[in-house]
């Protein structure tokens, strides 16, 4: 083979490499875009879906919120951060609720689905708080008794720290009573609020009132907190 010829060779050799070197830079920079795109377009979803929750008496304060701990993956840990909260108890825990949803300090430190929403929270005079999601709260659930453990329990304790008047959570999804978050814990019934500072209950087995055509309407019974699970599957 004449020096010409392998000459040539290498040059389409070459030539062949830099135009595959170009082809995936493109592809890696057009990837990158589109997870870019998928992102932002979550987050304008978010915003449509649930607009920052703000009122005229909105205090920049401190409150407690619980996520999974830094430490211990099967804890949760309380973190004080600076929230504008407002003095009204419903939109205060609104704005509660949905900074537990949209800044854990870590993905790892996760207890809500990102794509659940908070649809609807009221109060009712007994001290019943009634929060009502999307269904992501329950589709993108992580699987396990654990994970909902820690999201009923970052719900529960958070409002317990930070809105005095709540005494007890009931949690719907898209309006309607569910039977369990994602196939482990029980929604049926409520969860008991426990205010700052209070000494956890006793760990028990959890009783739920009988059944009603109406689920807020159950005043009676035993109102479990959500107790963490002793053993896991």
């Amino acid at each position: 083979m004449s020096v010409r010829r392998i000459t040539l060779i290498l040059i389409a050799l070459a030539v062949a490499v830099l135009i595959g070197l170009v082809y995936f830079r493109t592809l890696h920079q057009r990837a990158a875009r589109l997870q870019h795109t998928q992102v932002t377009e979550e987050e304008e979803r978010r915003e449509v879906i649930a607009p920052p929750i703000s009122t005229p008496t909105d205090v920049k304060s401190s409150a407690q919120l619980f996520w999974v701990s830094a430490t211990q993956p099967d804890e949760l840990a309380p973190v004080t951060i600076q929230l504008p909260l407002s003095a009204d108890p419903v939109e205060r825990a609104k704005q509660l609720i949905e900074d537990l949803i949209a800044n854990p300090p870590s993905p790892a430190q996760r207890t809500l689905p990102t794509g659940a929403t908070l649809l609807d929270f009221y109060i009712l005079p007994d001290g019943t708080a009634v929060a009502d999601f999307s269904d992501e709260l329950a589709s993108e659930m992580p699987s396990g008794i654990l994970s909902e453990w820690m999201a009923v329990s970052s719900l529960a304790q958070t409002l317990g720290a930070n809105v005095p008047s709540i005494m007890r959570l009931k949690i719907l999804i898209r309006g309607q009573e569910a039977e369990t978050l994602a196939g482990h814990i029980d929604l049926s019934g409520f969860f008991k609020v426990r205010p700052a500072g209070a000494t956890p209950a006793a760990p028990s087995t959890p009783q739920t009132p009988a059944p009603s055509t109406n689920p807020l309407a159950k005043s009676g019974g035993t109102v479990p907190s959500p107790q963490k699970p002793k053993s896991l599957p």
